[in-house]
């Protein structure tokens, strides 16, 4: 539907035009302007029709919303486990990311430490058992999604 939409509002514009050259003012500035507007409108709905086209036919193409639509997932990063002990926040300079670091215990005297870029209080609180999944961007943590057990 709205393929064929964008198509048929493509053509209103074109028609606009055709319209100007007909009448004889293509070659003012107010006719000159008014088809250089109509064009880019008709050029813009064209290329949302041929976006809208490439999608239909490779939907796994498209990213993330593709893959959901076809019943694949995102494939998860670093999963980690177990339960939060502490949660420490460190401000950095400006320009530079704010990273948080927490420690989880997966086993009574066993506990590993996480740093995570941005401030992650809320999403982990203390004593709480969480399955967090990471992803690696520019060489740091982020949080993508935490699971309570």
């Amino acid at each position: 539907m709205t393929l064929v939409l964008s198509l048929v509002l493509a053509l209103i514009p074109l028609l606009g035009v055709v319209w100007i050259a007909i009448y004889g003012s293509l070659t003012t500035v107010d006719g000159l302007f008014m088809s250089l507007i109509l064009l880019a409108m008709s050029g813009i709905l064209v290329l949302n029709a041929l976006l809208e086209l490439k999608n239909r036919l490779h939907p796994s193409a498209s990213g993330s919303a593709g893959a959901a639509r076809s019943g694949g997932g995102i494939v998860p990063g670093l999963i980690q486990r177990g339960r939060v002990a502490s949660v420490q926040f460190f401000e950095a300079h400006v320009g530079q990311p704010n990273k948080s670091i927490v420690m989880l215990e997966s086993a009574p005297n066993a506990s590993h430490m996480v740093v995570v870029e941005g401030d992650v209080r809320n999403a982990l609180p203390v004593g709480q058992k969480v399955e967090m999944t990471l992803r690696k961007e520019g060489g740091s943590n982020v949080l993508v999604n935490v699971n309570y057990a």
